[in-house]
Protein backbone atom coordinates (compact mmCIF):
# COMPACT_ATOMS: atom_id res chain seq x y z
CA UNK A 1 0.00 0.00 0.00
CA UNK A 2 1.56 3.34 -0.86
CA UNK A 3 0.47 6.49 -0.03
CA UNK A 4 -1.53 7.20 -3.58
CA UNK A 5 -3.36 3.89 -3.39
CA UNK A 6 -4.83 4.70 0.16
CA UNK A 7 -6.05 8.04 -0.63
CA UNK A 8 -7.58 6.85 -3.74
CA UNK A 9 -9.82 4.24 -1.17
CA UNK A 10 -10.26 7.08 0.85
CA UNK A 11 -11.32 9.60 -1.51
CA UNK A 12 -13.60 6.47 -2.67
CA UNK A 13 -16.23 6.31 -0.01
CA UNK A 14 -19.25 7.93 0.24
CA UNK A 15 -21.56 8.08 3.54
CA UNK A 16 -24.35 9.45 4.45
CA UNK A 17 -24.61 12.64 6.87
CA UNK A 18 -20.72 13.04 6.27
CA UNK A 19 -18.44 15.15 4.34
CA UNK A 20 -15.35 13.37 2.57
CA UNK A 21 -12.19 16.01 2.32
CA UNK A 22 -10.90 13.90 -0.15
CA UNK A 23 -14.02 13.43 -2.38
CA UNK A 24 -16.68 16.11 -1.90
CA UNK A 25 -16.64 19.59 -2.40
CA UNK A 26 -18.19 22.38 -0.37
CA UNK A 27 -20.66 24.62 -2.60
CA UNK A 28 -20.32 27.63 0.29
CA UNK A 29 -16.64 27.66 1.07
CA UNK A 30 -14.60 25.49 -1.43
CA UNK A 31 -12.40 26.32 -4.37
CA UNK A 32 -13.07 24.23 -7.64
CA UNK A 33 -10.25 22.01 -7.23
CA UNK A 34 -10.53 21.72 -3.44
CA UNK A 35 -10.94 17.91 -3.11
CA UNK A 36 -7.71 17.14 -5.29
CA UNK A 37 -5.69 20.24 -3.26
CA UNK A 38 -6.41 18.18 -0.18
CA UNK A 39 -5.55 14.96 -1.50
CA UNK A 40 -2.12 16.29 -2.68
CA UNK A 41 -1.81 17.91 1.24
CA UNK A 42 -2.44 14.30 2.60
CA UNK A 43 -0.03 12.38 0.40
CA UNK A 44 2.80 15.24 0.85
CA UNK A 45 2.18 14.55 3.96
CA UNK A 46 2.17 10.34 4.23
CA UNK A 47 5.65 10.61 1.87
CA UNK A 48 7.29 13.00 3.95
CA UNK A 49 6.15 10.82 7.49
CA UNK A 50 7.51 8.00 5.90
CA UNK A 51 10.80 9.05 4.14
CA UNK A 52 11.31 10.72 7.34
CA UNK A 53 10.94 7.69 9.42
CA UNK A 54 7.65 9.00 11.36
CA UNK A 55 7.83 6.58 14.72
CA UNK A 56 4.56 8.10 16.44
CA UNK A 57 1.00 8.31 15.49
CA UNK A 58 -1.56 10.73 17.23
CA UNK A 59 -5.19 9.48 16.59
CA UNK A 60 -8.14 11.72 17.78
CA UNK A 61 -12.03 10.81 16.88
CA UNK A 62 -13.28 12.32 13.82
CA UNK A 63 -12.15 15.55 11.54
CA UNK A 64 -13.60 18.65 12.64
CA UNK A 65 -15.54 21.77 10.09
CA UNK A 66 -12.91 24.14 10.83
CA UNK A 67 -9.84 21.58 10.72
CA UNK A 68 -9.24 18.99 8.87
CA UNK A 69 -12.26 18.89 6.17
CA UNK A 70 -10.84 22.30 4.96
CA UNK A 71 -7.29 21.57 4.83
CA UNK A 72 -7.14 17.31 4.21
CA UNK A 73 -4.77 17.49 6.94
CA UNK A 74 -6.28 15.61 10.59
CA UNK A 75 -6.11 17.95 13.38
CA UNK A 76 -4.71 20.69 11.63
CA UNK A 77 -6.40 23.97 10.49
CA UNK A 78 -5.61 26.37 7.84
CA UNK A 79 -3.67 28.43 10.06
CA UNK A 80 -1.17 26.25 10.60
CA UNK A 81 -0.64 24.78 7.84
CA UNK A 82 2.77 26.60 7.13
CA UNK A 83 3.92 25.01 10.59
CA UNK A 84 2.85 21.29 9.13
CA UNK A 85 4.67 22.06 5.85
CA UNK A 86 7.65 22.81 8.14
CA UNK A 87 7.54 20.13 10.56
CA UNK A 88 7.45 17.53 7.36
CA UNK A 89 10.44 19.23 6.02
CA UNK A 90 8.72 21.79 4.12
CA UNK A 91 6.50 19.91 2.08
CA UNK A 92 3.66 22.00 -0.22
CA UNK A 93 0.69 22.34 1.49
CA UNK A 94 -2.52 24.06 -0.05
CA UNK A 95 -5.03 26.14 0.78
CA UNK A 96 -8.39 24.13 -0.60
CA UNK A 97 -11.30 27.18 0.18
CA UNK A 98 -11.89 30.43 -0.85
CA UNK A 99 -12.00 33.72 1.56
CA UNK A 100 -9.89 34.12 5.18
CA UNK A 101 -8.18 31.21 6.69
CA UNK A 102 -10.38 29.32 9.53
CA UNK A 103 -8.60 28.45 12.73
CA UNK A 104 -9.59 25.58 15.15
CA UNK A 105 -8.43 25.76 18.39
CA UNK A 106 -7.60 21.87 18.93
CA UNK A 107 -5.94 22.23 16.16
CA UNK A 108 -4.36 25.58 17.49
CA UNK A 109 -3.07 23.41 20.89
CA UNK A 110 -1.88 20.33 19.16
CA UNK A 111 0.20 22.22 16.95
CA UNK A 112 1.61 24.69 19.48
CA UNK A 113 3.11 21.07 21.64
CA UNK A 114 3.80 19.78 17.56
CA UNK A 115 6.49 23.17 17.22
CA UNK A 116 7.56 22.37 20.52
CA UNK A 117 8.44 18.87 19.71
CA UNK A 118 9.84 19.24 16.21
CA UNK A 119 9.75 15.55 15.56
CA UNK A 120 7.93 13.87 12.59
CA UNK A 121 4.58 12.50 13.57
CA UNK A 122 0.88 11.17 11.46
CA UNK A 123 -2.01 12.71 12.29
CA UNK A 124 -5.38 10.64 12.00
CA UNK A 125 -8.63 10.31 13.24
CA UNK A 126 -10.50 6.74 14.51
CA UNK A 127 -13.10 7.95 11.72
CA UNK A 128 -11.07 9.47 9.29
CA UNK A 129 -14.15 11.46 7.61
CA UNK A 130 -16.32 14.66 9.01
CA UNK A 131 -19.68 13.85 10.35
CA UNK A 132 -21.78 16.30 10.59
CA UNK A 133 -25.65 16.28 11.48
CA UNK A 134 -28.29 15.75 8.88
CA UNK A 135 -28.87 19.14 7.06
CA UNK A 136 -26.05 20.97 8.86
CA UNK A 137 -22.62 20.36 7.37
CA UNK A 138 -21.34 23.10 9.29
CA UNK A 139 -21.65 21.19 12.85
CA UNK A 140 -19.88 17.98 14.33
CA UNK A 141 -21.31 14.95 15.40
CA UNK A 142 -19.65 11.84 17.15
CA UNK A 143 -19.51 9.39 14.26
CA UNK A 144 -21.64 6.03 14.78
CA UNK A 145 -20.06 2.31 15.43
CA UNK A 146 -21.77 1.28 12.25
CA UNK A 147 -19.56 4.28 10.55
CA UNK A 148 -16.43 2.98 12.26
CA UNK A 149 -17.20 -0.80 11.10
CA UNK A 150 -17.46 0.47 7.42
CA UNK A 151 -13.93 2.45 7.48
CA UNK A 152 -11.70 0.65 10.22
CA UNK A 153 -10.02 -0.83 7.29
CA UNK A 154 -8.50 2.48 6.09
CA UNK A 155 -7.12 2.78 9.73
CA UNK A 156 -5.74 -0.94 9.72
CA UNK A 157 -3.92 -0.19 5.99
CA UNK A 158 -2.50 3.40 7.29
CA UNK A 159 -0.82 2.06 10.63
CA UNK A 160 0.19 -0.89 8.16
CA UNK A 161 1.72 1.62 5.62
CA UNK A 162 3.01 4.04 8.73
CA UNK A 163 4.14 1.08 10.94
CA UNK A 164 4.62 3.38 14.14
CA UNK A 165 6.26 2.48 16.81
CA UNK A 166 3.98 4.02 19.31
CA UNK A 167 -0.08 5.48 19.22
CA UNK A 168 -1.36 8.56 21.07
CA UNK A 169 -4.93 7.81 21.12
CA UNK A 170 -6.24 11.64 22.00
CA UNK A 171 -9.05 11.66 23.84
CA UNK A 172 -11.41 8.45 25.42
CA UNK A 173 -13.22 8.09 22.62
CA UNK A 174 -9.97 7.47 20.25
CA UNK A 175 -8.49 5.12 23.42
CA UNK A 176 -11.76 3.18 23.72
CA UNK A 177 -11.97 2.88 19.76
CA UNK A 178 -7.72 2.02 19.41
CA UNK A 179 -8.00 -0.65 22.14
CA UNK A 180 -8.90 -2.70 19.60
CA UNK A 181 -5.67 -2.85 18.04
CA UNK A 182 -2.57 -4.91 18.74
CA UNK A 183 -0.53 -1.85 19.17
CA UNK A 184 1.12 -0.02 21.92
CA UNK A 185 -1.89 3.09 22.65
CA UNK A 186 -0.81 5.60 24.93
CA UNK A 187 -3.70 7.47 25.94
CA UNK A 188 -4.02 11.60 26.44
CA UNK A 189 -6.46 13.71 27.43
CA UNK A 190 -8.13 15.72 25.02
CA UNK A 191 -7.36 19.52 24.28
CA UNK A 192 -11.30 20.37 24.45
CA UNK A 193 -13.74 20.99 26.87
CA UNK A 194 -10.64 22.13 29.64
CA UNK A 195 -8.46 19.75 28.91
CA UNK A 196 -5.34 21.58 27.48
CA UNK A 197 -3.43 21.98 30.45
CA UNK A 198 -3.14 17.94 30.46
CA UNK A 199 -2.84 17.26 27.14
CA UNK A 200 0.04 19.53 26.81
CA UNK A 201 1.52 17.53 30.11
CA UNK A 202 0.77 14.60 28.92
CA UNK A 203 2.32 14.90 24.98
CA UNK A 204 5.21 16.80 27.14
CA UNK A 205 5.50 13.63 28.99
CA UNK A 206 5.70 11.42 26.76
CA UNK A 207 8.29 13.09 24.50
CA UNK A 208 10.34 13.61 27.79
CA UNK A 209 10.13 17.58 27.59
CA UNK A 210 10.65 19.52 30.64
CA UNK A 211 7.86 22.11 31.72
CA UNK A 212 10.02 25.40 30.23
CA UNK A 213 10.09 23.41 27.12
CA UNK A 214 6.79 23.41 26.16
CA UNK A 215 4.41 25.10 28.49
CA UNK A 216 2.59 28.14 27.13
CA UNK A 217 2.56 31.01 28.23
CA UNK A 218 -0.42 33.87 28.68
CA UNK A 219 1.56 35.86 25.62
CA UNK A 220 1.32 33.11 23.47
CA UNK A 221 -2.27 32.77 23.49
CA UNK A 222 -2.91 35.98 23.52
CA UNK A 223 -0.08 36.04 20.42
CA UNK A 224 -2.59 33.14 18.99
CA UNK A 225 -5.92 34.85 19.49
CA UNK A 226 -4.39 38.09 17.68
CA UNK A 227 -3.24 36.02 14.80
CA UNK A 228 -5.99 34.90 14.23
CA UNK A 229 -8.00 38.06 14.93
CA UNK A 230 -5.74 39.37 12.17
CA UNK A 231 -6.89 36.69 10.05
CA UNK A 232 -10.42 37.24 10.45
CA UNK A 233 -10.90 33.53 12.09
CA UNK A 234 -11.90 32.38 15.32
CA UNK A 235 -10.62 30.15 17.23
CA UNK A 236 -13.16 27.38 18.63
Amino acid sequence: MTPAMFIDRLAGLELPATFNPWHDRCAEFDRSDAAARRRRNLQNMLEAAIDHGAETMWIARDLGYRGGRRTGIPLTDEVHLRDAAALMGDIKLEKATQGPVVAERTAAVVWQVLRSISSPVVLWNVFPYHPHEEGKSMSNRCHTRAERKMTWSLLEDLIAMINPREIIAIGRDAQMALSALDKNVIPIRHPSYGGQREFISGIHHFYGLTESQGTQSQDQQLALEAYAASANCALA
